[in-house]
């Protein structure tokens, strides 16, 4: 598929640098910038072989020079977008590229739309939509797991993958087609004893890939971790510590977090998005009640739960009420101030703390920390294939359509197991074709394209 325009966008963040990169794809490319460019060997962008880079001016339609610049020349196909590319690499700084894109519009493009030379890779077959999504995990990559994940999925990891699968699934369909229009060479057994193990070794397959999406998702976004506990136990301290900054306020007085504060920790290379809450109580303060509220709240949308208990004080009944709301969490119980003496019982920890894992930390005095971090670490790895670079899947999107691939192959088997006529297993055959497709993009509505794309920059 290739487009008839011709598109033009500067490629870097706009600010001051030591260069900024205008990209311009589309058939008309090396005509148009042409009309723009005098080299210093005098040669036409015309003469010049591809993937080369060549020197001189970028001059407006009067001969004035605009910048010096390097043109990055590259022909389609072996391109990004499949198109003839060229990178004008200019002096950085919004007044250069600006007057050189300009320049550039004036003689035959257009400013493109936002994502529009990712649109157009996708569009013309360069790439599948999950490698579209990991260019922007990539962008977004927060560490070096998170970009590691994305990488993957970009080289194909995800794509390979999807594409055995449907293998799979296409070779049965074939058999159950070729059944049904020649009945005649069908032997005495059922067909589907050739492939039902098959489909049920698929299906395990696809559950196996879906169990990566929780974890695909924290690699690629953070860990949302709440900080939770009552007043004055130690929360803001404790994500100092842990961020080893003041990022917080701490004082002796209770109800001093009015709000969630939010930081971001990178633990071996795993991201975590801290967010350290109002200490949970009731109160008349109209700001702290507001504060108290977005702090139940955290706890609901958390991917982890970090309590704390005041181990000096012991266990009251405000604690006891936060282990009710979030005994449905996967939660790390902290026992800080081990600095001072320790009232909590043997009996209460078998009585409340049972269902998770129990850290011994001071804030204070910094002690217990690492124990702390290795135990987050583990709840992202624990029975996780994200962390070794394979098949992921990372975003919501792709993991509705593998639920619907996996609702159809389950039809299937129990069709199969029914007895139900090889006609009807071809329908939800073809459906979970077809859910898998739409992971990597295949019969994609337009409106959903045009609504991922838009979340990528002008020259992306």
């Amino acid at each position: 598929m290739l487009f008839e325009d011709t598109i033009a966008a500067i490629s870097t963040p706009i600010g001051v640098g030591g260069i900024g990169i205008i990209r311009v794809s589309g058939k008309e490319t090396i005509e148009i910038v042409d009309k723009v460019f005098r080299a210093a060997n005098k040669k036409s962008l015309k003469e010049v072989d591809s993937h080369t880079i060549t020197y001189g001016h970028i001059v407006s339609d009067s001969g004035k020079v605009l910048d010096e610049v390097l043109i990055m020349l590259m022909k389609g196909p072996r391109t990004f977008t499949r198109e003839d590319i060229i990178e004008i690499n200019c002096h950085g700084g919004p007044v250069p590229l600006n007057a050189v894109l300009m320049e550039v519009i004036k003689a035959g493009a257009r400013i493109a739309d936002n994502g529009e030379f990712t649109k157009r890779a996708f569009l013309n077959g360069r790439i599948d939509l999950a490698q579209v999504e990991a260019i922007m995990d990539i962008i977004e990559s927060k560490t070096e797991l998170s970009l590691s994940q994305a990488v993957g999925q970009l080289e194909g990891n995800l794509s390979k993958k999807i594409k055995e699968y449907q293998d799979t699934l296409i070779q049965v369909i074939a058999r159950i087609e070729v059944s049904i229009d020649y009945p005649e060479y069908d032997d005495d057994e059922p067909i589907t004893n050739d492939f039902e193990a098959e489909l049920k070794d698929l299906l395990e397959e696809l559950r196996e890939l879906l169990r990566t999406a929780d974890t695909g998702k924290m690699i690629r976004e953070g860990v949302k971790t709440a900080i939770v506990g009552r007043p004055n136990v130690g929360k803001s301290s404790l994500l100092n510590a842990l961020l080893e900054e003041n990022k917080a306020i701490v004082t002796d007085i209770p109800g001093t977090t009015r709000d969630v504060v939010e930081a971001y920790l990178n633990i071996d290379g795993m991201p975590f998005q801290l967010l350290d809450t109002a200490g949970i109580r009731e109160t008349e303060d109209i700001v702290e009640k507001i504060g108290v509220e977005r702090s139940k709240s955290s706890i609901e949308e958390a991917d982890l739960v970090l309590m704390l208990v005041d181990s000096h004080v012991g266990l009251l009944d405000k604690d006891q009420e936060i282990l009710e709301q979030v005994k449905n969490k996967h939660v790390i119980y902290i026992f800080n101030k081990t600095d001072l003496e320790n009232n909590i019982t043997q009996e209460m920890l078998e009585t409340h703390f049972s269902n998770g894992e129990v850290i011994k930390v001071s804030a204070k005095e910094q002690s217990g920390l690492n124990e702390l971090k290795q135990a987050m670490k583990h709840f992202v790895i624990k029975g996780s294939a994200a962390v070794h670079n394979e098949a992921t899947i990372s975003n919501q999107r792709q993991k509705q359509s593998l639920i619907n691939a996996i609702k159809s192959l389950e039809k299937v088997i129990d069709a199969i197991e029914l007895g139900l006529p090889e006609d009807c297993l071809a329908i939800d055959l073809h459906d979970a074709f077809g859910h898998l497709g739409m992971i990597v993009g295949e019969s994609l509505k337009e409106e959903i394209i045009n609504q991922l794309f838009s979340r990528f920059c002008l020259g992306k």
